[in-house]
């Protein structure tokens, strides 16, 4: 028996494949197949079936393409209807993958379809749980996703599914199981989950707060919605694409990875209004780019800030990127269904710049620069794009916070004719609102090199008194 967790960092995300006998299954996997085909093929092992836990809302599964290359069957549980050839299978089913089997244990809540599978050995002892988004390390799946698809449902219904599914079919459970979920810490599907990835279910019991024994349904539904916010914009469009299908992973790239000059890089971003997006490090960005590119850095929580900040997954998207990453880049866009990318600069920004292209560049402050500018000028404006988790749990005195999150509200606090130092946690996400905004002729926005961490490492600032943060959405 084989069981590999593959665990991609961007999405906080767990894919699992578990080999028995020759025969393997793929669980919820990404959008691109080839590293589960080429694994199958290394050990002389056929993928029977793609088991898939739900509808997935923050990235797009590649159910339909691994199970077309691999001739596999799709399967989800009760309750999915899904436009494509599938197994729908029955709550306590078993399905046999060589010598071990797989109970099928439906447990709505997190959506009406979620599905946990549970591993059973060749002598039919529990082994270990797949949750999905049904319980994570540290917490359990929102349950206020589902009611975006489905408009009869509310958050408080999903939540009392999800109470009753956790202590009918999952606690009840062996405490030496192990527990293998969907996602980790950092990913939008749950509020305070575990930087762990498995756990046992006895130390979870012991430890997850909605796991308490003695809590009430009443309870549950409270402490689970608390602190709450609303889900990205993409999460329902990506929903649909896991229900309807979507391109193959190869027709996305062959399209996304067309090289074209300056000049006609330039000519396509002036004939179709495709956005250019820029993925090079917040530092080189600021020092010169493509006037008009918004920056969201490829070495950093890459998908869930494209798919936060650029509304429509149909968007035409131009890439500035490092030379040699331009297919990393595709790749890690249609992850979370933005699969209309018109190709690259090739050359990168160092072309167009030797072609004689117009520039821009953005102003940057380090923490201690920014202290000085604040002794001499009590009134300077400085803008907090931190959560509003983050900023309520620490935050420099006299801030506003205006959340990357929300960006089109945040932007409605920002004068154009005032200068304003902008800062996140480390610079990632303050580069990327204020490349947003100079886009959209906002030009006194000046970022501040290294975030918060800087501004209270310097010890030049005074802080509000730190809180323990109740959730990190």
């Amino acid at each position: 028996m084989k069981i590999e967790q593959i665990y991609t960092g961007c999405l906080a995300q767990g894919a699992y494949y578990i080999e028995s006998e020759g025969e393997a299954v793929v669980i919820d996997p990404l959008r691109e197949v080839k590293p589960y085909l080429e694994k199958a093929k290394r050990n002389n092992a056929k993928i029977k079936y793609v088991f898939e836990t739900h509808f997935h809302a923050d990235f797009v599964s590649g159910h339909i393409d691994l199970a077309k290359e691999a001739g596999a069957k799709i399967v989800y549980g009760p309750n999915a209807k899904p436009d494509f050839d599938f197994h729908s299978a029955k709550d306590g089913e078993e399905l046999k993958v060589g010598k071990l089997t797989f109970k099928v244990l439906h447990t709505p809540g997190h959506t009406m379809e979620s599905t946990c599978y549970l591993l059973k050995d060749e002598n039919g002892k529990d082994i270990a749980i797949f949750t999905g988004d049904t319980l994570f390390i540290g917490d359990v799946g929102r349950p206020d996703l589902a009611q975006k698809i489905v408009a009869d449902l509310t958050q408080d219904m999903l939540a009392g599914y999800l109470y009753d599914s956790l202590r009918n079919k999952i606690m009840p459970l062996s405490d030496d199981l192990i527990v293998y979920p969907a996602h980790g810490a950092g990913s939008a599907c749950g509020k305070n989950m575990s930087k762990e990835t498995s756990d046992t279910l006895g130390h979870q019991k012991a430890t997850n707060y909605a796991l308490r024994a003695n809590m009430t349904k009443e309870e549950f539904i409270k402490e689970v919605t608390t602190g709450l916010v609303a889900p990205p914009q993409y999460f329902p469009l990506n929903v649909m694409m896991n229900i309807h299908g979507y391109d193959s992973i190869e027709e996305v790239l062959k399209r996304g990875t067309q090289a074209l000059s300056p000049d006609a890089f330039e000519t396509a971003a002036n004939e179709t209004g495709a956005l250019i997006l820029d993925t090079r490090d917040a530092e080189v960005f600021a020092k010169g780019f493509v006037p008009n590119s918004i920056n969201i850095g490829i070495d950093g929580s890459f998908a869930p800030w494209v798919g936060s900040m650029i509304p429509d997954v149909k968007q035409e998207i131009l890439l500035v990127t490092d030379e040699g990453r331009e297919e990393e880049v595709v790749t890690r866009l249609a992850r979370v269904g933005y699969d209309y990318s018109l190709g690259y600069l090739k050359g990168g920004f160092n072309a167009w710049k030797e072609a004689g292209k117009e520039i821009d560049q953005i102003k940057r402050v380090s923490a201690e620069e920014l202290a000085e500018i604040v002794t001499k000028d009590n009134n300077a404006n400085i803008l907090d794009v931190r959560k509003e988790s983050e900023y309520k749990s620490e935050h420099l005195l006299n801030v506003e916070n205006t959340p990357l999150d929300f960006i089109n509200d945040s932007m409605l606090k920002v004068d154009k004719n005032k200068t304003y130092y902008v800062h996140c946690a480390g610079g990632y996400r303050s580069m990327i609102f204020v490349s947003i905004l100079r886009a959209r002729g906002y030009d006194n926005l000046i970022d501040v090199r290294g975030g918060f961490k800087a501004m209270k490492e310097s010890g030049k600032f005074n802080l509000t008194d730190y809180v323990c943060p109740t959730t990190l959405l």
